[in-house]
């Protein structure tokens, strides 16, 4: 019954008319987001939390805190529905999680049946983003009731747990995974030490005391990373957009699509959960389920409606299960779930099992707001989906700019310093350097946000033991975290060994 009344609260604050309009906002800015090829879900809310922050200025914490996560998450599972759009029109996916669609999605618009691959696309989405909305409204605070009861060893471990899920599974190579977590724990050591007051790795810059900030480094590396890479190696789009003629789907296509979509939302849901899998895994693992399942195997990558509906079902849903231990253990379980923390504590909110306590208003309006922002997808994606193939067509002479310009001025705003300009550039150059390589730069940004907690989270437990290590491995959870740490890094690492390839992505 409690549930009930809190969530009924959480519709109190999202029908507030200034939180309805950024859910929209946010919802049609994260659609476009992910119909832009090369863009994704990181980038985009990367961009715009200086705008969010700007915009909510005048507003109490609280209050600025909700409607800037209501917009950031609007454009996050936005993105996952309009990545789906590129990867049927032009067979080149919006973001990463949308690479699978493109199998079928563009086989059916080459058969003239674009319309009914996009609409089915939002029809599973939809019913994804319910299904797991209400499971994050069951698990929410059962979890959260569970994890208050954790001390700083089992929340040291679970954070490393956290960090060793999104390095075993980002990019193609676990070693630069590894290297690039690492680097961000180092990053996130510079300033002033909290406990001791002792300057790290500051070299007498005043400037450096308060640490780098998290804001410039994402939106450096993400947004301008991606605008350096287009301008260095014109990345022209030369694909032709297929036409789009009759939107609705067929009684057919429902048919064919009713199992899959509720299928993909429940294993997407599940897979979501895990800290480190994400939407990309998810979709991957619709696909071969409904392969294996499906009484006529051989019509999968000619056009066959269920090799969309389940992916496409799938990464939606994993991208409301990641919100799970987002906000119920503190736990980032991909890049942009470590974006969307990072946009929380700048206003001083703590995700995790006191959120629900301290900032009841924070964490239930986002969870009615994603109620009202997959309605809202759902009534724009079927009669804007020619819009917003149109959307695709954008010059890259027009995108650009805006980009480089909301990046400058947003990371200004809120900064105030010169010097968070010149690190925005470098992280700019740096973020294009290590894609180029094949670096992830999820792991970097995950671990610095996790990074600071991780330490305080250590001392404290040792400070309770009096320096004794065992500490963590004499508290049962604590252990249980720490083994499913090894386990997500080492499992990996011998399929790799035996010659299986992993298929990840870090887009999320």
């Amino acid at each position: 019954m409690d549930t009930l009344q809190f969530l009924a609260d959480g519709f109190g604050v999202a029908f507030q008319w200034h939180n309805i309009l950024f859910a929209l906002i946010g919802v049609i800015i994260g659609t476009a987001v992910g119909v832009l090829p090369g863009i994704g879900p990181m980038s985009g809310v990367a961009l715009l939390i200086p705008v969010t922050a700007t915009i909510t200025s005048g507003m109490p914490t609280g209050a600025a805190a909700a409607s800037s996560i209501i917009l950031l998450a609007g454009v996050y599972y936005g993105a996952m529905y309009g990545g789906s759009t590129t990867s049927i029109l032009l067979n080149t996916p919006g973001e990463s999680s949308s690479v699978v669609t493109t199998l079928d999605g563009y086989q059916m618009a080459q058969q003239g049946r674009a319309g009914a691959a996009l609409a089915i696309s939002a029809i599973g989405s939809f019913v994804a983003g319910i299904i797991s909305l209400i499971g994050l409204v069951l698990l929410a605070e059962p979890l959260s009731n569970v994890a208050i009861k954790f001390g700083p060893a089992e929340y040291f471990s679970l954070m490393l747990l956290g960090l060793a899920a999104v390095s075993g599974l980002a990019g193609k190579s676990m070693t630069k995974a590894i290297m690039m977590t690492v680097f961000g724990l180092m990053l996130g050591t510079i300033g002033i030490d909290a406990v001791s007051g002792i300057a790290r790795f500051t070299y007498d810059q005043p400037i450096l005391f308060s640490g780098l900030e998290f804001l410039t480094i994402a939106v450096g590396l993400f947004a301008l990373g991606e605008v350096v890479k287009t301008v260095l190696e014109k990345d022209e789009e030369t694909g032709s957009i297929a036409k789009i003629n009759r939107i609705l789907p067929t009684k057919q296509d429902m048919k064919d699509s009713t199992v899959p979509i509720v299928r993909g939302s429940l294993l997407g849901f599940f897979i979501g959960v895990l800290p480190g899998a994400g939407a990309t895994l998810a979709s991957f693992f619709s696909y071969t389920t409904e392969k294996k399942l499906s009484k006529n195997p051989e019509k999968f990558g000619k056009g066959h409606i269920a090799g969309v509906a389940g992916p496409e079902s799938a990464n939606n849903a994993a991208s409301g299960g990641a919100m799970i231990p987002l906000l119920t253990l503190g736990i980032p379980g991909s890049g942009t779930t470590a974006i969307l923390m990072g946009a929380l504590i700048m206003y001083n909110i703590q995700p995790g099992p006191l959120l629900f306590d301290e900032h009841p208003e924070v964490a239930w309006g986002l969870i009615a707001s994603m109620f009202i922002g997959n309605l809202m997808l759902l009534v724009l994606n079927m009669p804007l989906v020619r819009v917003f193939a149109k959307i695709i067509q954008t010059p890259k002479k027009y995108l650009l700019p805006m980009i480089i310009a909301i990046s400058f001025f947003g990371v200004y705003a809120v900064q105030y310093t010169t010097f968070d300009l010149y690190l925005l550039l470098g992280c700019g150059v740096l973020g294009y350097l290590l894609s180029k390589n094949d670096y992830p730069v999820a792991p970097l940004v995950l671990a610095l946000v996790l990074g600071p907690m991780i330490e305080n989270n250590m001392r404290r437990a040792l400070t309770i033991s009096n320096g004794d290590f065992s500490i963590f491995v004499t508290k049962p959870l604590s252990l249980l975290f720490i083994l499913a740490a090894a386990a997500w890094l080492l499992v990996p690492l011998l399929l790799k060994l035996k010659g299986r390839k992993i298929i990840i992505n870090e887009e999320d």
